[in-house]
């Protein structure tokens, strides 16, 4: 006689029913990882880093053979070479616009030989772009693969400037320094030092970790090392006489062509107001800008910059003491510090980009998931400003230089996308320090006509 085996019921029912739903969803979970996206694999990442380099050396192959050296690297390198002759050592026997330790990658790329010059550069940064790419992937999350993509992205949009020019050594040395504080505050700081005596712009991040972090103390130390290392340095090589003339030899310059400052006299010369015109610094090898009331933008850039720093550093102050996560704060304070010493400088140079970028980037691989949204699309932002900076310089340079009225509009759509992020950046450092409930209470007493706080019972 056949018996027929009863389903389970009571918690031995719910028990099975709960197990097969455990199995399912897990076997769900394999399918989807099985066809999850490849991007997401930091090995992709490397892929693609990979295939940039090949692309890179491609692109200098014949300067590379030639014995060539493009953008500032002839520059660099005639120097070195007076150094080795015995012609004197910028920033030690005459003044600098560099601080001393940018002699750091101009000494190494120029160990082997004059011509191997932009070969030996280009190695270099290729190996610390790499480092840069490995703590960026390290933090182990699928948002640091989507910083590692915007990391090659940056350096696909900004290639010729990302290249030829010391901000390409400085911006992967803050990614590498701003990914260690937490662990590691004594090397950051010291990296990070190490990069503002190559870079000014560094100086940015290191004021936002002293007020923000709390192993400000370790990375002051770090720091003051660093410092000591470099006045010794300048000391042995004969004098300390030069040490700060980078902080003093642009401080009479006009405004160059392509900055920021500069777009209201750029219109100017190309609607032919009279008095205004673009000539050649021959010292300097630049375009500059001049027209009526052209000293006001001088004189107010230094200030505007100094306002926007303190402004920056006071609401991260005010953020760390309500509570607001301290990296975020960093990063939003760096980016408003960055941008503003971008857009309100009279110098404005299309690698000023690498100021900015290296900061987002990092933030969309370490802040906390409910910012995200926001440092992402900063970054996009910034990485179609980039795009365009370099269809500005090098790609329509000469179109800019002779006034043709679609290159000024080009730049002039570069200049306001670095404004719309300087609002953005500033209004997420006010959201940061004082809280977005506390911003949307004062919006909304102000749309009903009352001061704020009427409303508080």
């Amino acid at each position: 006689m056949t018996t027929i085996e009863r389903a389970p019921d009571g918690p031995a029912r719910r028990a099975v029913v709960a197990e097969r739903a455990q199995a399912r969803a897990l076997r769900r979970a394999r399918a989807v990882a099985r066809h999850a996206p490849r991007w997401r694999e930091p090995r992709t990442v490397w892929l693609g880093f990979a295939l940039l380099q090949v692309v890179t050396l491609a692109s200098f192959a014949v300067p590379m053979l030639t014995g060539d050296a493009l953008g500032d690297l002839p520059l660099y390198r005639e120097w070195a070479v007076d150094a080795a002759e015995g012609r004197g050592i910028v920033g030690i026997d005459a003044p600098w616009v560099y601080p001393l330790l940018a002699w750091l990658p101009i000494a190494l790329a120029s160990v082997a030989s004059a011509p191997a010059f932009l070969t030996v550069w280009l190695a270099m940064l290729g190996v610390l772009d790499a480092l840069a790419l490995r703590a960026i992937l390290a933090c182990g999350t699928t948002r640091a693969s989507i910083a590692g993509w915007a990391w090659l992205c940056m350096l696909l949009t900004l290639g010729p400037v990302a290249l030829l020019r010391l901000e390409g050594v400085t911006a992967p040395l803050v990614v590498i320094a701003v990914t260690m504080l937490a662990r590691r505050p004594w090397a950051a700081g010291a990296l990070l030092a190490v990069a503002t005596w190559m870079k000014v712009w560094p100086v940015a991040l290191v004021g936002s970790a002293l007020v923000v972090l709390r192993e400000r103390g370790r990375i002051l130390q770090a720091g003051v090392v660093v410092t000591a290392g470099v006045v010794a340095a300048a000391v042995v090589l004969g004098d300390v006489g030069h040490l700060a003339s980078f902080a003093t030899m642009q401080g009479d310059r006009d405004l160059q062509l392509e900055a920021p400052l500069a777009t209201p006299w750029v219109w100017m010369a190309m609607l032919h107001v009279p008095g205004a015109s673009v000539s050649f610094d021959m010292a300097l090898e630049t375009r500059e800008v001049a027209g009526p009331l052209d000293g006001l933008a001088q004189q107010a850039s230094t200030p505007l910059m100094l306002l926007a720093t303190i402004g920056a550093l006071v609401l991260a102050q005010v953020a760390v003491r309500r509570g607001a996560d301290r990296h975020e704060t960093l990063l939003t304070a760096g980016l408003v510090v960055t941008i503003a010493m971008f857009a309100c400088n009279r110098v404005g140079s299309p690698q000023y980009m690498l100021w900015i970028l290296p900061v987002a980037i990092v933030a969309i691989a370490t802040v906390h998931a409910g910012a995200q949204r926001w440092w992402r699309r900063m970054t996009a932002v910034l990485l179609a400003t980039g795009l365009v900076t370099t269809i500005v310089f090098p790609i329509s340079y000469l179109a800019l230089i002779d006034l043709h009225a679609w290159a000024v509009v080009l730049l002039t759509l570069r200049n306001l996308l670095l404004v719309v992020v300087l609002v953005a950046a500033v209004r997420r450092m006010i959201v940061v320090a004082i809280g977005r409930s506390t911003l949307d209470a004062v919006r909304a007493s102000r749309a009903g006509g009352l001061p704020a706080g009427a409303g508080a019972a």
